[in-house]
């Protein structure tokens, strides 16, 4: 007789992949019984007259199935009641996910069993298969555990991504919202974050997309013209025509045609020039989730275009404009101003051509004044001088960190979300003057200057940015410190003060922006508070000026002390998964 490694025998002649797991006699005696071949935890049943075997471990949060209850062919888990087809092992609730299910036999009054489960899919099949599940019924643990396990199959970040961004312009009629942009965000961030966190940060952005999608209609796309004879010129004019009339449909008619036979760069110079002929849409939001949809792109594919640019439409279309409001119009009218100085950007611009521009020291100070006419005559002066909208994009979205760097905790909670909204605007303007060439953008950079104006409030009397001009602090102990920081309410101020001791001790960086990134992602963060962090990153990227870069994770610091702690149960869902998916036994835990 042949032995295998558990010491139990396999018949001579017999297919060697069965292995002998209990005696026939006493698993009719018992009905079920608990057995471990091959590194297997296995769950032997005898019900209605068949021998059935299955994992032990529930699929759901690993309880053993033994312990368990079978009636009518369906076998109970009675943890939380999941429910499986006993031959097969597959699942009544998709939130519990299939149990595997194993080839059983009876010789010669033993039982053997094949440790090779019927259904073997690969992970990468298994766990794709798994995630659409979980956005599909938003089920925030099947998310995580799905995540996990496409990261543990070395899947590529770029694979969750795209099934992301699938679902979630597809399954929102309303299009393009808040959890499309987490899930760009938390794209946009993964380098800076440690290991351990960048599945998190997957995990956060598709949780948001599954919980932005829940009870929506699906979006159903219009088709692109038969033709390919439009110029671009002509399709901007009636992409930003169909966008003014607020006329869905015929704007992603336009827009189509424009993904189908354009250049990247001129879609996108399409959408920013629509998303600036009116001022400040949505709050600032309208511009920054368009640039987020062409973000993610870059993470996914521009192959994905037609699927993921239609979604933005609405965003122009239903936007507030914000020239409607008596806040851009009174007591000073800033939107006359602003048009007028629109009308003027075409001369300005070519008066600029060819010409260097040298930044006035006091530049900056007249950005954060209390007077808009000096501040678009400021910029004015700086276009007419040959400021490329990239340069003075860069300094307005500085002008933004400033304002919440220097946020007085006096103010209501409700305004960090104001200055917030305007840094995250310019922070997408700056961004998308990196992508695109474009008169138009000009715009999106007074419009948001203007907005930097209306924060002033805010400012008044400013906090004074924290300054340290040395310390011999340990950087490792700083960033303890910051953590322990955010784990009170309140601590604004001493968040900032450990994020500018950390640079004057000589910290690392990139240590920093991982223990940030770290201290996001265990709290239930808000939408505003993922933008921030993925704003804040961008610019200290963006900067060669080492204070200016300083500032930008002060900033941040500043921002997520006012919004931590919170209650973390995605943490906590996703620390189960995390166990789950290693093998922990959930259930004898405390």
């Amino acid at each position: 007789m042949a032995t295998d490694e558990t010491g139990d025998s396999t018949k001579p002649g017999t297919d060697q992949s069965f292995v002998r797991v209990a005696d026939a006699d006493e698993l009719r005696e018992e009905g079920r019984l608990l057995v471990n071949r091959n590194g297997r935890s296995l769950a032997l049943f005898y019900h209605e007259g068949e021998f059935r075997a299955v994992d032990n471990r529930c699929p759901h949060m690993g309880f053993p199935l033994t312990e368990g209850s079978v009636e009518d062919g369906i076998l109970t888990c009675h943890w939380h009641h999941a429910r499986f087809e006993l031959s097969c092992g597959d699942t009544f609730d998709p939130w519990a996910d299939d149990v595997q299910a194993f080839p059983i036999e009876e010789r010669d009054g033993d039982i053997y069993v094949n440790t090779t489960p019927k259904r073997d899919a690969p992970p990468e099949e298994h766990w794709t298969e798994r995630l659409e599940t979980g956005l599909e019924e938003n089920l925030r643990l099947v998310v995580a555990k799905s995540v996990i396990g496409l990261s543990n199959a070395d899947v590529p970040d770029s694979e969750p991504l795209r099934i992301g961004a699938a679902f979630g312009t597809r399954y929102r009629e309303q299009g393009w919202s808040s959890g499309l942009t987490i899930h760009s965000c938390m794209a946009n961030v993964l380098p800076d974050l440690g290991a351990d966190d960048r599945p998190r940060a997957l995990y956060t952005g598709l949780r948001h997309v599954a919980s932005d999608c829940q009870g929506e209609s699906p979006r159903f796309d219009q088709p692109s013209f038969e033709t390919e004879e439009v110029p671009a010129d002509r399709l901007r004019k009636w992409f930003r025509d169909c966008v003014e009339v607020r006329d869905r449909d015929g704007a992603e008619r336009c827009l189509q045609t424009a993904i189908a036979t354009l250049e990247p760069e001129q879609v996108a110079e399409i959408l920013y020039t629509a998303a600036t002929d009116h001022l400040y849409l949505d709050a600032g939001h309208s511009f920054d989730f368009i640039n987020k949809s062409l973000e993610l792109l870059d993470h996914i594919g521009w192959e994905h275009a037609e699927t993921v640019l239609p979604s933005v439409i609405p965003r122009l279309t239903d936007a507030q404009r914000s020239e409607e409001l008596s806040s851009w119009t009174q007591p000073i009218d800033l939107a006359e101003l602003l048009f007028d100085s629109f009308d003027q950007l075409p001369e300005l611009v070519e008066a600029g051509n060819e010409k260097t521009w040298n930044e006035p020291d006091d530049f900056t100070e007249i950005l954060l004044s209390d007077d808009p006419h000096e501040i678009l005559n400021a910029l004015k002066d700086a276009i007419r001088s040959g400021a490329t909208c990239e340069e003075l994009a860069d300094r307005v979205s500085f002008a933004s960190l400033m304002r919440v760097a220097q946020f007085g905790t006096a103010n209501e909670f409700s305004d960090w979300n104001t200055v917030h909204h305007t840094l995250t605007y310019n922070n997408a303007v700056q961004q998308a003057a990196k992508r695109a060439s474009s008169t138009a953008l000009y715009r999106g950079v007074l419009a948001g200057a203007m907005s930097v104006y209306l924060d002033r409030f805010l400012n008044t009397p400013p906090t004074p940015v924290p300054t340290i001009d040395s310390s011999d602090a340990n950087p490792e102990d700083l960033r303890e410190e910051l953590l322990e920081t955010f784990d009170e309410e309140g601590n604004v101020n001493a968040a900032g003060a450990i994020v500018a001791e950390h640079f004057s001790a000589g910290g690392d960086p990139g240590k920093l922006k991982e223990t940030l990134g770290q201290a996001l992602l265990r709290e239930d963060a808000g939408f505003h508070t993922l933008q921030n962090l993925e704003a804040s990153f961008a610019q200290f990227d963006l900067r060669d000026d080492e204070e200016e870069k300083e500032l930008a994770l002060i900033s941040l610091a500043r921002y997520m002390g006012a919004h931590f702690p919170t209650r973390r149960e995605a943490e906590q869902t996703y620390v189960i998964a995390d166990r789950l998916n290693r093998g922990e036994k959930i259930h004898e835990s405390n």
